[in-house]
C-alpha cells in the first residue's frame, strides 16, 4: 500500500533550483534513506513532505489519517518543563483515563456501601480498563524509562529543566519523544547526530522493529546499511532511486555511472563517424553524394544526444603532508588519570590509561560520551595536564589538530584572512588557488568565518591542517558536518598519510576503513584491539562471552565447594581442605592459561589482518615476489593460530 506519492516536485529559491521534477512513491513499511551532498535539498524535501514548506510545482499525497512525526536538526522545545514532565505530557490522555478510572472506582465503592445498584458502573469501569490496557496503560511508564535510559538519560536528568540542557541533550530528548509517540510515518533528519555508538546501535535495533514507515536523512553510511531498504539520492536537482541499503546503492551507482559513460562514449563515436561520412560526401561535390549527405544530416539531427555524465559536484582531493618524520616512538603513557570538578561535584573521567603509539599507526579512539575522549587528545598534545600519570612524547613529533567544534577558527576573519594569518608565505594568488580547490571560489573567499555552515567550517579546518606539515595528525570527530562524498575524501587522505593518525570518531564506516588499531577508552583504562571496527566488535563479543563462561565456571566451582562442605561429616576434614586447595589452584591455572591463549589468538589474528591488508595494496599485489612473501607469512600465522586454538579448546572441556 502506497503511503506517500509525489509527482513532479519542484522547489526554487530565487534563481537557485533546489529540486526539479522529482517523482516517487513510498510504500507502507518502507525504510528510505535520503542522501546527497550538503545543499542538495534533502531537508527541503522532508519539509515539503511534512507540510512545513510549500512547493513551487508538483503534487504530494499522504493519507489524511496518517500520523506524522518529524525529527528536525534543531529542536522545537519552548517550555519550562522538566525533562520527565515533557516526556510524560505525551501520555497526558493516559493520565486523564487513570483519573477517570480512579474516580469511578471510588464512586462504585461509595454506592455499593449505600446499597445502590452499581452493575452499570462496574461494566463502565471494565470497558475503561480494557481501553487502558489496549493503549498500553500498564506499560507506558516503563517504556518512558526504557527509552530515556537508552538515550543516555539517567534518573539524574529527569528533574532538569529543558532550558538547561545542551544542544546534544535536547536533540536526544526530541528523538525520545518522537519514538514514544510512534507515528505512522517517521521523518528523521540526521538522527545519529550527538549519539554515541552504543546509543546508535540501540536506535538501529529499535528502527528495525518499528511498525511504521521511515524516511531518514543521514550521512552515517554504517547506520544506513543497518536500517534502510531503499536509497533516494539527490544529485544535480534530480532524484535517483535504488533498492537496497547504502552498500548496495554504492555498487549500483558505480554500475549506473559506468553504463551511462559507456553509452555516451558509444554515441559520441557514432556521431563522429556520421559527421566524418557527411564531410567526405560533401567533399566530393557530386549531386548524388550531396543528397546522401543531406539525408544523413537529417537523421543525425533527430538523435537524442546524451549529456556527458558528470562526477559528483565539488570533488576535492586532500593530501596531508609531513615536513619531516617523527621518531619511531610517538607517544607513550603510563597510568594517566583525569577528572573534573571539585568536592561533591568531582567526576572521574578515566583511570590507569596506558598506551604506546608508534610512527605510522592509525589509532581510532572509541568509548561512550562523557568518558573523556576529547580530554585525552588534549593531554596527548599537552594542552591539558593529567591528574596523575606520565606522558612521554617522542623525538621530532609535530602535532596538527582538528577540533570538532572548530573553535580554533577566528570567527571575525574572512575565509581568506583566516588562511593568510596562518600561512603568510603564500602569495594572494596561490592562496586563492588553494581555497578554490577546497570549493571556496570567487566571492566565497571573502565570507566571514562566523557565517559559514558546519560543512564549510570543517573544510576550512581541514585545509589548515593539510598545509600544517604535521607528522602526527589528531582529529576529533572529523566526519561531523561532512557529507558522504567529503567523508570518503578525508578517509582516502588519511590512508595515504605517511605519518601518525589519532582520531576520535563515532562513524563506524570510517572506523572500518581507517584504523590499524582501536583504543576503547573506559573509566578503568584503555583496551587495545588490532584492526578495524567490525573486528573490534567481534573480539569484544568473544571476550565478553569468555567472561560469562568464567562467571558460570566460578558459580559451578562455588556449588562444588558447598557440596564439599555438606559432605565434611563423611570425609576427613583435613583431606577435604587439601582437595579444595588443589581444585582452586587448578582453577586459577586454567584461567591464566585461557587468558594467555586468548591474548595469543588476538595477537595472531591481528597479524593476519595486517598482512592481508598489505596484500591488497597495489605496490604489493603487483610485485609477485613481495606478494608471495606476504602470502607465506599469512599461511605461517594461520597454522600457528590453528595450534593455539586447539590448546584453547582443550581448556574449554
Amino acid at each position: 500500500m502506497i503511503i506517500i506519492s509525489a509527482n513532479n516536485i519542484t522547489k526554487v529559491y530565487g534563481v537557485d533550483v533546489i529540486l526539479s521534477g522529482i517523482s516517487f512513491h513510498i510504500n507502507q513499511g518502507d525504510r528510505v534513506g535520503v542522501i546527497g551532498a550538503n545543499g542538495a535539498g534533502k531537508t527541503t524535501l522532508l519539509n515539503i513532505l511534512s507540510g512545513d514548506m510549500t512547493r513551487d510545482d508538483g503534487d504530494v499525497f499522504i493519507s489524511s489519517d496518517t500520523t506524522i512525526g518529524y525529527l528536525k536538526q534543531s529542536d522545537e522545545f519552548n517550555s519550562d518543563k522538566t525533562l520527565y514532565e515533557e516526556v510524560a505530557s505525551i501520555f497526558s490522555h493516559m493520565e486523564v483515563l487513570e483519573n477517570e478510572m480512579a474516580e469511578l472506582s471510588v464512586e462504585i465503592g461509595e454506592k455499593s456501601q449505600n446499597g445502590e445498584d452499581v452493575e452499570k458502573k462496574i461494566q463502565q469501569l471494565h470497558l475503561m480498563q480494557e481501553e487502558y490496557e489496549r493503549k498500553n496503560g500498564y506499560t507506558y511508564k516503563s517504556e518512558i524509562n526504557g527509552i530515556l535510559n537508552s538515550m543516555a538519560f539517567t534518573e539524574d536528568f529527569f528533574e532538569k529543566k529543558i532550558s538547561t540542557l545542551s544542544g546534544g541533550e535536547r536533540t536526544r530528548l526530541s528523538l525520545a519523544c518522537l519514538l514514544l509517540k510512534k507515528p505512522d510515518l517517521l521523518f528523521l533528519d540526521e538522527p545519529t547526530n550527538h549519539l554515541d555508538i552504543g546509543t546508535i546501535k540501540w536506535l538501529e535495533q529499535y528502527l528495525k522493529g518499528y511498525k511504521g514507515t521511515i524516511v531518514l536523512i543521514s550521512h552515517d553510511r554504517y547506520f544506513l546499511d543497518q536500517t534502510v531498504n531503499k536509497i533516494f539520492e539527490l544529485e544535480n536537482h534530480k532524484m535517483y532511486i535504488y533498492e537496497g541499503n547504502y552498500s548496495t546503492f554504492a555498487e549500483k551507482k558505480r554500475q549506473r555511472l559506468d553504463d551511462e559513460m559507456r553509452k555516451y562514449d558509444q554515441q559520441q563515436k557514432e556521431i563522429d563517424r556520421q559527421e566524418e561520412i557527411i564531410r567526405r560526401f560533401k567533399q566530393h561535390g557530386t549531386e548524388k553524394l550531396a543528397k546522401r549527405a543531406q539525408s544523413r544530416e537529417k537523421q543525425l539531427s533527430k538523435i537524442d544526444v546524451l549529456g556527458k555524465p558528470t562526477a559528483p559536484t565539488g570533488k576535492i582531493k586532500i593530501h596531508f603532508k609531513q615536513n619531516f618524520k617523527s621518531g619511531n616512538d610517538v607517544l607513550k603513557a603510563q597510568d594517566l588519570s583525569m577528572s573534573f570538578g571539585h568536592g561533591q561535584n568531582k567526576k572521574q573521567l578515566f583511570n590507569h590509561v596506558d598506551f604506546d603509539i608508534k610512527r605510522g599507526e592509525r589509532i581510532c579512539i572509541v568509548g561512550p560520551n562523557g568518558v573523556g575522549k576529547t580530554t585525552l587528545l588534549k593531554i596527548m598534545m599537552q594542552t591539558l595536564e593529567p591528574d596523575n600519570g606520565h606522558l612521554k612524547i617522542g623525538h621530532n613529533v609535530a602535532f596538527g589538530y582538528y577540533d570538532q567544534g572548530q573553535k580554533l577558527l577566528n570567527l571575525s576573519n574572512t575565509v581568506f584572512e583566516e588562511m593568510k594569518d596562518s600561512y603568510r608565505l603564500y602569495s594572494d594568488t596561490e592562496m586563492r588557488s588553494i581555497l578554490g580547490r577546497f570549493l571556496f571560489r570567487n566571492e566565497a573567499v571573502f565570507l566571514n568565518v562566523a557565517g559559514l555552515s558546519g560543512g564549510e567550517k570543517a573544510r576550512l579546518t581541514l585545509l589548515k591542517l593539510m598545509l600544517s606539515g604535521s607528522n602526527v595528525i589528531i582529529l576529533d570527530e572529523p566526519t561531523n558536518h561532512l557529507d558522504i562524498n567529503s567523508k570518503e575524501i578525508v578517509e582516502d587522505a588519511l590512508l595515504d598519510f605517511p605519518g601518525t593518525v589519532i582520531v576520535v570518531s563515532h562513524d563506524r564506516y570510517f572506523l572500518n576503513k581507517v584504523p590499524t588499531r582501536i583504543f576503547e577508552l573506559t573509566q578503568d583504562g584503555i583496551d587495545s584491539y588490532l584492526g578495524s571496527y567490525d573486528y573490534y566488535v567481534e573480539k569484544k563479543q568473544s571476550i565478553d562471552s569468555g567472561k560469562k563462561y568464567l562467571e558460570e565456571l566460578s558459580k559451578t566451582q562455588s556449588n562444588s565447594e558447598k557440596e564439599g562442605e555438606l559432605s565434611e561429616k563423611v570425609f576427613d576434614p583435613g583431606l577435604q581442605r587439601k582437595i579444595n586447595k588443589e581444585n582452586e589452584a587448578k582453577g586459577r591455572k586454567k584461567e591464566r592459561d585461557i587468558k594467555k591463549y586468548e591474548e595469543e589468538i588476538l595477537k595472531i589474528e591481528g597479524e593476519i589482518k595486517v598482512y592481508e591488508a598489505e596484500m591488497c595494496k597495489e605496490s604489493v599485489f603487483t610485485d609477485h615476489i613481495l606478494a608471495g612473501e606476504y602470502n607465506e607469512k599469512v599461511e605461517i600465522s594461520k597454522k600457528k593460530l590453528e595450534k593455539v586454538y586447539e590448546e584453547w579448546l582443550k581448556l574449554q572441556d
